[in-house]
C-alpha cells in the first residue's frame, strides 16, 4: 500500500475541516436533547407579559398625601448693598489722621479723616481782619455823612436867608448866588458820603461771605461718615496731600438693611403682580453652597420693564441682615414665595413615570394588583411632586420597581427603610 505525503498547508486544511464537522454534529445533538426535554413544545411561553409565569413583583410604595404646599419661584440672585457712598475730600491739604481701620463698621457721624486745618485757619484770621477794617470804614463813612449833613443844612439855611434879604433889597444878588452854590456843593458831598457807606457795607458783606466760606472749608477738614455701613479699602494714608473734590478716601457699604437682586422669567410676571397686590411677598436667600441660615426678607421692588435680551424682569428683596450674613456681591439661592396651596395632592418624585401618552403612576389596588393612572403634575417641592389631576389622596403608588410592572401585575411590598434606618409602614 502506498501513502501519499501531503503538503503542510493541505494537512492544516484537512484538520480544520474535521474540527468543524465535529462541532456541527455536537450542536445537532444538543438541539435534539433540548427538544426532548421540552416535550417537543419548543418555543411555548414566548409573548407572555414581563411578569408571566412568575410570582408577585417586589416593589416599594408610598401613600398619596394631602399637604399645604408653598408655591415658590427659585432662582439665583446677587446681594447688593442698600447704598454705596464714596467718600471724597471736599477741601485740600495734608491728611493728618485716619480714625478707623479698613473693614470697620462705622456709624453715621463718626469721624473718619482729619485734614490739616492750619492753612484755612490762617485765611480765616485774615478774613476776620478784613471784616474789622471794613466795619471801621463804614463807621468813618457814617461819621462823614453826619458831619456833611450838618454842613449842608447850615449852607441851605444860609442861602435861604440871603435869598430873602435879596428879595427885600437888603443883600446883593451875587452873595445869594454864591451861598446857593455852596449849598448845592454840600448836597453832592452828602451823596458821596452815602456812596462810601454803601461801599463799606458791601465790603463787609463780602468779608462775611469769605468767613462763612472758610468756616465751611474748615468743616470739610473733618470727614464724617454719612451712613451706617462697613468700610472698604482706605485709598489714602495719613501724610498724603489731598486734592479737593478729586481724591477718593474710602467707600462705605450699607449692609443693614441690604438688597438681594434677582430675575424671574417674563411668564411669571403676571403671578408676581397678582400675588403682590395682596401684600408683601416673602423672599428667602441662602448661600449657593447651602451653608448658613436661611435669611428672610420681603419683595420691595419690581422693575418697570422686561429685559428683552433675556426675557426676564428684575426684582429686589429687602433683608434686615442683622447678623450681617449677606455680603455685597455674593451669589445666593433665592426663593420667592407667591402663595400656599392648601390640601394639595402630593406623591414622591420617583412615583411619577413618563410615557408616550404623558405622565402616569402605578396605583396598587386592594388585591395587590397595579393599575396605570394618568396624572397631570404641578410644581416639584423638594422630594415631592404635586399632582394637579388624576389622584385624590389616600391611594398607594409604586415608588420603585416600575420597570417590571404592567397593568394587572401583582406586587409584593418590600421592606422599606427610612433615612434613619427604621422600616417604613407598608399598606
Amino acid at each position: 500500500m502506498k501513502f501519499t505525503r501531503l503538503q503542510p498547508s493541505r494537512l492544516l486544511g484537512v484538520l480544520v475541516a474535521a474540527i468543524l464537522l465535529s462541532s456541527c454534529m455536537l450542536s445537532s445533538c444538543g438541539s435534539a436533547t433540548t427538544d426532548v426535554g421540552d416535550g417537543g413544545k419548543g418555543g411555548k411561553g414566548k409573548g407572555k407579559g414581563k411578569n408571566a409565569g412568575g410570582g408577585p413583583v417586589p416593589v416599594e410604595v408610598a401613600k398619596v398625601t394631602l399637604k399645604n404646599v408653598p408655591v415658590d419661584i427659585t432662582v439665583v440672585g446677587n446681594v447688593e448693598a442698600y447704598s454705596v457712598v464714596s467718600i471724597r475730600a471736599q477741601t485740600g491739604g495734608m491728611l493728618n489722621e485716619v480714625r478707623f481701620k479698613e473693614g470697620d463698621y462705622v456709624k453715621k457721624g463718626d469721624l473718619l479723616f482729619l485734614i490739616d486745618p492750619k492753612p484755612l485757619e490762617g485765611q480765616m484770621n485774615s478774613a476776620k481782619a478784613n471784616l474789622a477794617k471794613s466795619a471801621a470804614l463804614l463807621k468813618q463813612a457814617q461819621a462823614a455823612l453826619a458831619r456833611d449833613t450838618a454842613s449842608a443844612n447850615y449852607a441851605r439855611d444860609q442861602a435861604d436867608r440871603y435869598q430873602k434879604g435879596v428879595d427885600e433889597g437888603v443883600f446883593a444878588k451875587e452873595q445869594a448866588e454864591q451861598l446857593k452854590s455852596a449849598a448845592a456843593a454840600q448836597v453832592q458831598i452828602l451823596e458821596a458820603d452815602r456812596a462810601a457807606i454803601s461801599s463799606a457795607e458791601a465790603q463787609i458783606s463780602a468779608d462775611q461771605s469769605a468767613i462763612n466760606n472758610l468756616n465751611i472749608q474748615l468743616g470739610y477738614t473733618t470727614v464724617e461718615a454719612t451712613i451706617d455701613g462697613r468700610s472698604g479699602n482706605i485709598s489714602q494714608k495719613a501724610g498724603n496731600i489731598i486734592t479737593a473734590n478729586t481724591t477718593d478716601l474710602a467707600t462705605l457699604y450699607q449692609v443693614e438693611p441690604i438688597y438681594v437682586t434677582f430675575s424671574v422669567p417674563e411668564a411669571r410676571l403676571g403671578d408676581v403682580k397678582r400675588y403682590s397686590e395682596g401684600g408683601k411677598l416673602a423672599v428667602t436667600a441662602r448661600a449657593q453652597d447651602g451653608s448658613g441660615d436661611l435669611e428672610q426678607g420681603e419683595l420691595s421692588f419690581i422693575d418697570n420693564s422686561v429685559d428683552t435680551s433675556t426675557g426676564t424682569i428684575k426684582l429686589k428683596g429687602t433683608f434686615q441682615n442683622k447678623a450681617r450674613k449677606l455680603w455685597p456681591g455674593q451669589f445666593v439661592n433665592v426663593g420667592l414665595r407667591l402663595t400656599m396651596r392648601n390640601n394639595a395632592v402630593v406623591v414622591p418624585n420617583q412615583a411619577v413615570q413618563t410615557g408616550q401618552d404623558g405622565t402616569y403612576v402605578y396605583v396598587v389596588g386592594e388585591d395587590r394588583a397595579v393599575s396605570v393612572v394618568p396624572v397631570k403634575t404641578g410644581p416639584r417641592i423638594d422630594q415631592d411632586m404635586v399632582i394637579d389631576e388624576g389622584l385624590k389622596g389616600g391611594e398607594t403608588v409604586v415608588t420603585e420597581g416600575q420597570l417590571r410592572l404592567q397593568p394587572g401585575s401583582k406586587v409584593q411590598v418590600r421592606d422599606q427603610q427610612t433615612g434613619d434606618g427604621r422600616p417604613r409602614s407598608s399598606p
